[in-house]
């Protein structure tokens, strides 16, 4: 199903089976000259098989998916890998991590960055050294996510609609919710599914804030997914049932002033329920705020006050 060959480089530096290795990936340097790597961590088995990349931090303020990394990192034990390879990436995105910002300092997203360019932005630069020295190797693809600054994710599997063996990896992930999404330019699940490899992006939390149930239902998806894999054991009884979900869309403010949610995520909703209710400041009037459609709350904002035009609640849909 995998391509099972021995051939194994990155950034120039082969790795043999059986062998751990650390490589750092130059992708450019702050003002004050201090250079800036992608630390990779790599688990290569004595037996061959699938190579599966663990990526966080594409967004530098969403700091579970760098959680969930670090921990796994911490706790997996080189010897329990029975075949296959593994490449753990916590932090992509060190610029924005370092302004605790969602973007590379020069305002653009890595994530809309792809394939990127070793001549571009700084962004397109590290879309390029992963597209370059990383994606080659890799034949599955974790992709950890929050939601944004003020907006909570509930977790959730998104992969990308018709890729058949993504949608049997998310069942398997096991995240409450799994959604099929269209392809967005120039991301990462673009180049990955142009590649024919599956990609899962599991989003859940909120950016800046750490989030204790995202983080562990992170660690035992990677578990179970290795597991199915037969790259580790892993026995887990708890199986969630999932609501496979067709698309999702922001319900947004109609008007502005303070919103009182009415509904969280996870709940689910019928068409024309009211989530919620926006009132104003001057006028004793209240505005509800209804649902379009049957489904489930999968992401909701946190903010009180808000203008015409704000995402309220994410609702996906059957």
């Amino acid at each position: 199903m995998y391509p099972m060959s021995d051939d194994f480089v990155i950034n120039k530096t082969p790795i043999e089976m059986g062998k751990n290795s650390l490589v750092k990936i130059y992708v450019g340097k702050l003002p004050s000259g201090n250079k800036i790597y992608i630390n990779s961590t790599v688990f290569r088995s004595e037996k061959k098989g699938p190579v599966v990349l663990l990526l966080a931090g594409m967004h530098g303020d969403e700091i579970d998916g760098v959680e969930i990394l670090r921990q796994f990192l911490r706790n997996f034990a080189p010897v329990t890998l029975k075949r296959g390879s593994l490449i753990v990436i916590p932090l992509l995105n060190i610029f924005g991590f370092l302004h605790i910002s969602r973007d590379v300092p020069d305002g653009k997203d890595v994530n809309r960055s792809f394939p990127g360019s070793k001549f571009g932005s700084l962004a397109s630069r590290v879309a390029s050294s992963l597209t370059t020295h990383i994606l080659p190797q890799a034949d599955i693809i974790l992709d950890f996510h929050t939601g944004g600054t003020g907006k909570y994710n509930f977790p959730q599997i998104r992969y990308s609609n018709g890729d058949i063996e993504s949608q049997e990896l998310g069942k398997v992930f096991n995240a409450p919710f799994l959604i099929s999404k269209p392809i967005i330019a120039k991301s990462l699940r673009k180049v990955v599914n142009k590649a024919g490899k599956p990609i899962l992006v599991y989003e859940a939390g909120e950016a800046q804030r750490r989030d204790e149930h995202a983080i562990n239902l992170g660690l035992r998806g990677i578990s179970r997914v290795l597991a199915h894999l037969d790259m580790i054991n892993f026995e887990d009884q708890t199986e969630f049932p999932i609501i496979h979900l067709s698309g999702s869309g922001w319900r947004r403010a109609s008007q502005a002033g303070f919103f009182i949610p009415l509904k969280k995520s996870g709940d689910p909703v019928k068409k024309g329920e009211v989530l919620g209710k926006i009132q104003d400041l001057a006028d004793p009037i209240e505005y509800p705020v209804k649902s379009l459609r049957d489904g489930f709350v999968i992401g909701n904002s946190f903010s009180s006050i808000v203008y015409q035009g704000d995402a309220l609640y994410h609702i996906g849909y059957y």
